[in-house]
């Protein structure tokens, strides 16, 4: 009974879902029409009219705040990315608290790959030079950008600030790891191999000391 009470409120999710999103875009195309002819009466108008016309672009404004609101907890389509990878599957996260534990979820994840590839940098350019060790290496260099990009484009979609700039650089990583993974042995590669290495190491132990700061930060806070 429980189970089939479920069932139907998920129904009903569905559903009401469905109609706030038509709903909403029904009222942004009347507040899109609203707005073009309030630029166009604002050429010319009185004083008077002025502050009349600047109170409802205000109105405007904040309308449009709240539904930007709305529409995070609403289902949306995917990017152009995330519907190459997922395909159209809903990956909008229904609760705050649903967001805050995929967003914990990614940071701890970021943190566990960089220790590991900390670790696995020293060894190789210390220890270790052998090409198969290398490659492991470098496909845990692609896979973990690869990763980053899809789960920050899922952080994106349920209203996360994340700059695209930082996505577009983990893009650009995952593409350079895979250059690295294919290239052959040889001259070439070993003359650039300490270099990569050396600033794998370097990059690496700087985002374990940035986490190691920003959880001190976050517990300060917390005790405060």
């Amino acid at each position: 009974e429980t189970h089939k009470k479920y069932l139907q409120k998920l129904d009903e999710i569905s559903k009401l879902q469905s109609s706030c999103s038509s709903f909403i875009a029904r009222q942004r195309k009347r507040l899109k029409e609203m707005s073009s002819q309030v630029n166009k009466c604002t050429k010319g108008s009185s004083a008077d009219d002025a502050k009349t016309l600047g109170n409802i672009k205000e109105k405007v404004k904040t309308q449009e705040h709240a539904f930007s609101e709305m529409d995070a907890f609403l289902p949306k389509k995917n990017g152009l990315y995330l519907s190459l990878v997922l395909g159209n599957v809903n990956v909008t996260l229904l609760s705050k608290q649903s967001k805050f534990a995929y967003k914990d979820e990614y940071e701890k994840f970021k943190l566990c790959l960089t220790v590991i590839l900390l670790l696995l940098s020293f060894v190789c350019l210390f220890f270790v030079s052998y090409r198969f060790l290398d490659a492991i290496f470098n496909f845990l260099l692609v896979w973990f950008y690869g990763t980053l990009t899809i789960r920050e484009s899922v952080l994106i979609t349920n209203g996360s600030r994340i700059k695209g700039w930082w996505v577009f650089h983990h893009y650009i990583s995952a593409f350079l790891s895979g250059v690295m993974l294919t290239w052959p042995d040889g001259i070439l590669y070993q003359a650039f191999r300490g270099q990569f290495l050396a600033y794998s190491l370097y990059q690496n132990f700087v985002q374990c000391l940035q986490y190691y700061y920003q959880s001190g930060c976050l517990y300060r806070l917390r005790t405060l």
